[in-house]
């Protein structure tokens, strides 16, 4: 489909979400629930919900919208999809089931959403899910996404807070998609960096998550909307010191131009504003700051590994054609919760 067949990007994907700070204070107001079943909610800031229906088997849930960040309707389903899915993956469960949300405005073409579905549709396809059916709505702009059911093993969960020291952390995706998509907007963006960044957003984290099956996990999470450093500060949770090797960290080769042009996102913004006083730089690299705390959609898995096996780990996740690394380590609690090196 040619890009003018549709004009309704504006900017989208996880750069529409909520900062983080304007969030966290909503849902500290909100009441705890009380229920022994319930082994994951929302307190933990955990990738998805977990509920416990017997002892050896609980149910996953999340959801996950926003508006396009491609012109493109069929790319844009598909990385839509890909992105509610990874919760599930992060969690270390299997996808079962989804359901499409959709807001849609009626006088728009209606084949536009059609291709959107299509593209979720095989996402979901691929997780080895059902599609059920969704929701709609007539609305003034467009957003899609998934709500999505899996399940798990209760003793089997990788919850996103549970790190120890001397874990090995390694990345399963390149960062920069925020700042690559920020250029496609203002047309400073080559078609092949583009579709280096859809390759990436497309990549289901199934097969990472398939892969870490085999090793020693203490704790996971997809680096999303907060980005890579808004979602390790949430890992380590005050309790442990992150020290991350910038040389390490894999992200789109252009996304360093990007950011020394000032193509960053408000989100990204916002991400520094929340959780730059917890990290600590020991570079003189502005771009790669704001590769750090660059917003991603459907970005990869962020895995607190044990030392042990993160060597063999990591090659296998190579093979995997996705750019990724061991990008730091979780150490002794320091003054900062967050070290760049």
């Amino acid at each position: 489909m040619r890009e003018k067949e549709i004009v309704f990007c504006k900017g989208g994907g996880c750069t529409a979400k909520l900062g983080a700070g304007v969030l966290g204070k909503i849902l500290d107001k909100l009441p705890r629930q009380k229920d022994e079943n319930l082994l994951i909610g929302f307190e933990g800031s955990d990738d998805a919900a977990v509920y416990k229906l017997a002892d050896n088997l609980a149910i996953v849930q999340t959801l996950d919208f926003f508006p396009p960040m491609v012109d493109d309707p069929y790319t844009f389903g598909q990385i839509a999809a890909a992105n509610a899915l990874s919760d599930i993956y992060a969690m270390g469960g299997d996808v079962k089931t989804a359901l499409n949300i959709v807001c849609f405005p009626e006088s728009y073409d209606m084949n536009i959403l059609g291709k959107i579905l299509q593209g979720g549709a095989e996402k979901v396809a691929e997780a080895g899910g059902v599609l059920c059916g969704g929701h709609s709505i007539n609305d003034d702009g467009v957003k899609y996404g998934l709500s999505v059911t899996g399940v798990i093993d209760p003793n089997k969960i990788r919850p996103n807070d549970k790190c120890q020291k001397g874990d090995v952390l390694i990345l399963t995706k390149p960062l920069g998609v925020g700042l690559v998509c920020s250029a496609a907007r203002v047309n400073m963006c080559h078609e092949k960096t583009m579709a280096e960044a859809v390759k990436s957003m497309t990549f289901l984290n199934k097969y990472a998550a398939k892969i870490a099956d085999e090793f020693d996990i203490h704790a996971c999470t997809d680096v999303t909307g907060f980005g890579l450093l808004g979602h390790l500060s949430e890992m380590t949770k005050g309790s442990f010191t992150a020290v991350i090797d910038s040389k390490n960290v894999p992200y789109i080769k252009n996304a360093r131009k990007f950011a020394d042009e000032f193509l960053y996102t408000a989100a990204a913004q916002k991400n520094r504003n929340f959780v730059g006083d917890k990290v600590k730089f020991y570079i003189d690299d502005f771009a790669m700051e704001e590769i750090l705390f660059d917003p991603q959609t459907s970005g990869g898995l962020l895995f607190a590994v044990s030392e042990k096996d993160a060597l063999n780990m990591l090659e296998k996740i190579k093979t995997l054609g996705m750019p990724c690394g061991i990008i730091g380590k979780i150490e002794e609690k320091e003054d900062f919760e967050i070290k760049v090196i």
